[in-house]
């Protein structure tokens, strides 16, 4: 299962929020409470490309970074990793339902109908 640090999670939110291709500059001003250097920010970058989750293309002097997939299709695709990590796939499925509130069951029971 991918896991992501909590840094990592924070530059993807800021990927995912931007609606266009950002440079490390842009992530690190957006992360500008934390006090990051580039260095660290561009490791990050690097990281998340390794790992699949982030493309960059150049553009003039700068590299230009984007999500390789939505939020949303992130968490499904982490959904999908828990369900195959649990041997009981229906028996995590039932944990689940019975933890999350009724108008988010009934949802689900409208999206599978």
């Amino acid at each position: 299962m991918l896991t992501l640090g909590e840094l990592e999670r924070a530059v993807m939110e800021i990927l995912w929020s931007a609606g266009a291709p950002v440079t490390a500059r842009d992530v690190q001003d957006a992360l500008a409470h934390r006090q990051l250097a580039t260095t660290t920010v561009l490791t990050v970058l690097g990281r998340l490309e390794r790992k699949g989750l982030v493309t960059r293309e150049r553009a003039g002097r700068a590299h230009h970074y984007r999500t390789v997939a939505s939020r949303e299709d992130h968490v499904a695709e982490l959904m999908r990793d828990a369900l195959d990590a649990a041997p009981d796939r229906g028996a995590a499925l039932a944990r689940f339902l019975g933890s999350i509130p009724e108008d988010e069951r009934a949802a689900l029971r409208n999206l599978l109908d």
